[in-house]
């Protein structure tokens, strides 16, 4: 059996008793204080470094818990994106309280899952069906031919729903995106993770 991972994260507009709320909540669930991941949010840039650390943690077979939804995700795409890659490492996910409690474990919890996977799945379709399209555009006005092969936050958004995928041909992608194996795998990893080099050309910590 797998281990329980709790993850927090506070605002600025929180106070403490959310704080209390969530701790509470994740150790009457049954987890380790030892295995709480937490987040203080501060300033304008919302660091998530302890959700770094803790989907790095999480294997498969262990379980995410949180005390609400909006507690893991920055955002709807992070949120959705996040929770899919959940469920393709095999890993439990339970949201505690909220309107929409879920837990993987149960028939309705599975189903959110797949809604999830869908999501991100039609994500990655459109992420690759502009990005393609823009660079036949760029093509077709001929400001790819003889530019020296660089990485574009384009590049990277279409490289990123690629790869990881099964079906994706890495040497066909490279083709696509006019770069080298050994500049896509300098900004991507096989996974469809931002690397260092990534993450500056997208301007993300």
């Amino acid at each position: 059996m797998g281990e329980l991972v709790g993850y927090v994260r506070v605002s600025k507009a929180d106070g403490s008793q959310v704080v209390d709320l969530q701790r509470d909540a994740l150790l009457n669930a049954g987890v380790d204080p030892r295995m709480i991941y937490e987040d203080f949010a501060s300033g304008k840039r919302d660091e998530r470094s302890g959700l770094d650390s803790c989907l790095k943690a999480l294997r498969s077979g262990d379980t995410l818990l949180v005390w609400k939804l909006d507690r893991l995700g920055r955002d709807l795409r992070h949120l959705v994106n996040t929770v899919d890659d959940l469920s393709r490492r095999g890993i439990g996910f339970r949201v505690l309280s909220g309107q929409t409690p879920i837990d993987t474990g149960s028939a309705q919890g599975k189903l959110m899952f797949g809604i999830f996977a869908s999501l991100a799945e039609f994500e990655r379709e459109l992420i690759r069906e502009r990005t393609i399209a823009g660079l036949q555009s760029a093509r077709a006005r001929g400001r790819v031919g003889g530019r020296k092969a660089t990485m574009t936050p384009a590049k990277i958004r279409l490289a990123q729903a690629a790869m990881g995928q099964p079906e994706t041909v890495v040497s066909d992608l490279c083709h696509e995106l006019k770069v080298s194996r050994q500049t896509l795998y300098r900004h991507i990893s096989p996974r469809g993770e931002l690397r260092q080099d990534g993450r500056k050309v997208l301007g993300v910590s």
